[in-house]
């Protein structure tokens, strides 16, 4: 393929999954993100695109680093992530889902007396990450076999730090694997931890607070902190695709 044709499938890519994005129903992610913290995009991923995503998991060449979650306490397990150009689908998921995540990361910003705003742009919002020295792209692929697991966390990566985060399940749950599935604890001042179960299916992305939200009390608006993490993987194999927003240090 020339470099003519190669940009020319780029932009239909592009096209295509802007279009897709757009469909769906923000005004009730962003209320879901409100009242939960997390907001499910059903059919974010065709099962071929599933499965294609997956298996970009043996093409090392196509990533900066591979964590081992055993050795470093963060449960079992193994992820990698990319390096950059990105693929050309995660690429432009990661644009088109930032543009509709940036005016409720700017209103939980304002509820929360935090004077830092987001630019429109994505490609914006990289520079100003680079230039504070977070040059390492985030977005990742996540493998898990029989007994592996994700404890709770937090994806924060440095001093800029997009407050919303996506991951999407590529595996077929009861068919490909069985347990793991996507859990939320959030932590409310004074008051024992809620937790939360995601059920993603093949193809589905769930949005999701990486840190902290507003809630509206009583005597104002205070924050909650989130974490996230994956229970159990109780047999068979589990691939999930992560995008951040913001790169690291």
């Amino acid at each position: 393929m020339s470099a003519t044709q190669a940009s020319t499938v780029e932009a239909v890519i592009s096209k295509k999954m802007t279009a897709r994005v757009k469909s769906f129903d923000w005004k009730r992610i962003s209320q879901d993100l409100d009242a939960r913290g997390s907001a499910m995009s059903e059919h974010l991923l065709s099962p071929d695109e599933c499965q294609r995503t997956a298996a970009l998991y043996t093409q090392d060449e196509l990533f900066r680093s591979r964590v081992e979650m055993g050795r470093h306490g963060f449960g079992r397990g193994e992820y990698k992530y990319f390096s950059y150009p990105l693929p050309s689908l995660i690429a432009e998921l990661r644009t088109a889902i930032y543009s509709h995540l940036v005016p409720i990361a700017n209103r939980w910003n304002g509820a929360l007396g935090i004077n830092v705003r987001y630019p429109e742009e994505h490609a914006d919002f990289l520079e100003r990450c680079h230039e504070a020295g977070q040059l390492k792209p985030t977005p990742l692929l996540l493998q898990y076999g029989a007994d592996d697991y994700n404890c709770l966390h937090q994806d924060l990566y440095g001093e800029h730090v997009f407050p919303l985060q996506l991951a999407i399940l590529l595996s077929e749950p009861g068919k490909d694997f069985t347990g793991g599935e996507f859990v939320m604890t959030e932590q409310r001042p004074r008051m024992q931890s809620r937790p939360e179960v995601v059920p993603l299916r093949q193809g589905d992305g769930v949005v999701f607070a990486v840190h902290n939200r507003p809630v509206q009390g009583t005597r104002g608006v205070y924050r909650v902190n989130l974490r996230h993490g994956v229970s159990r993987v109780r047999s068979g194999h589990r691939h999930t695709l992560g995008i951040i927003f913001h790169d690291a240090q």
